[in-house]
């Protein structure tokens, strides 16, 4: 049985903490460790896209350094996240087809049927309202739009808890147990599915990860 749910009592955004925390993003990235492949294994790989909860950007820039002639919105609820995101998408030259927004994701300022495709990595269990967000993205996807949404589960095994304990630097344990504890189980996520717009959604779990993709 998963340990009860806990929202996160703190983001990652002050200067400080930003900054400290894209050092370690970065290592990351050079080594290879920020996983793109379930938005490839989705089919996200061409058009207009929309990242949630952008963060300091490497994912997204891993995307666009990985695919050609796309274009990437990305939403983040942080001044403080979106300016080192910015900051990066410049060093890897990829500020031309990138646009950073300061805002809310469950009421985002765009049309609806505005992207291709929609993708999201460890900010679903920082969603203040998750039906909310899911509604906007069923919203803003064209028809046939595809989506990958990919975030920690709590009720992940002894053994992966573990072996993330032992990957994650000193500095950063305090933050993801912080994190883990607000992530959802695939009960949850499917209970909060059945009360938004967005259908045909397919529910998978790794290790230590919840998966949610599918096609509009």
């Amino acid at each position: 049985m998963a340990i009860p749910r806990e929202i996160e009592e703190e983001g990652v955004t002050g200067e400080f903490t930003v900054e400290s925390y894209d050092k370690l993003m970065r290592k990351l990235m050079k080594k290879g460790y920020l996983d793109t492949s379930a938005i490839f294994k989705t089919g996200i790989k061409n058009g207009t896209a929309l990242e949630i909860g952008t963060g300091r950007g490497y994912l997204g820039i891993d995307w666009l350094t990985k695919t050609k002639d796309t274009f990437l919105t990305a939403v983040d609820i942080s001044q403080d996240m979106i300016r080192v995101a910015q900051r990066n998408a410049n060093e890897f030259k990829v500020q031309d087809r990138v646009k950073y927004i300061f805002g809310d994701a469950k009421l985002m300022p765009f049309d609806n049927e505005t992207f291709d495709a929609v993708f999201s990595n460890g900010s679903l269990h920082e969603w203040a309202d998750p039906v909310l967000v899911l509604n906007e993205v069923s919203r803003i996807l064209k028809k046939d739009g595809l989506f990958c949404i990919t975030d920690l589960r709590r009720d992940i095994s002894l053994f992966a808890r573990v072996l993330l304990q032992m990957a994650i630097p000193k500095e950063r344990k305090k933050g993801f147990l912080s994190s883990l504890k607000a992530s959802y189980t695939q009960e949850e996520i499917q209970n909060i599915l059945t009360k938004s717009n967005l259908i045909n959604v397919n529910v998978n779990k790794g290790l230590w990860t919840i998966e949610l993709t599918g096609k509009k």
